[in-house]
């Protein structure tokens, strides 16, 4: 496993509609493992490909893992299928715009679709900072930054 160079904000790459994965072999295998790598050398939660410069339809996370095991997730082409009316107002950092926390508004419950690295489908449901997680992961994928999303402190 390698740790990557994360791209900085404004890199125009951060900004690009990423396109989706089709080849499912060693080098997307690979460079999910030097992604995995890379968020916790950060260290980070989640990481998307365009933050290593790679305009692909893929993110990984692991919320857990500064508090116990680590148990990191691979997103291959995510969808967003369903998301809670119900919203709640967190701090979110980004690795590509670090030193800059973004209060953003997010759905608390959301569920998603997605393939894991040999392209077989999954559904799952996240809430709470996972569910913040991965939307802020999606969001990378179109070329959507926390910046773009932040609120100053508002009711709920």
């Amino acid at each position: 496993m390698a740790v990557l160079d994360i791209v900085r904000h404004p890199a125009p790459v951060l900004r690009a509609t990423c396109d989706p994965v089709v080849l499912f072999d060693p080098t997307l295998s690979q460079l999910a493992a030097d992604m995995i790598e890379t968020m916790y050398d950060a260290p980070g939660r989640g990481l998307a490909a365009p933050q290593v410069g790679l305009p692909m339809r893929i993110f990984v996370t692991d919320v857990a893992w500064r508090d116990g095991d680590p148990a990191p997730k691979v997103f291959v082409n995510p969808e967003l299928v369903e998301a809670s009316e119900e919203t709640a107002l967190r701090e979110e950092g980004c690795l590509s715009i670090p030193d800059t926390p973004c209060r953003v508004r997010r759905p608390v419950r959301v569920r998603l679709r997605w393939q894991d690295l040999t392209g077989l489908g999954h559904e799952a449901a996240f809430e709470g900072i996972e569910a913040t997680c991965v939307q802020h992961e999606l969001d990378h994928l179109d070329g959507i930054l926390c910046i773009d999303r932040h609120e100053e402190d508002t009711p709920e």
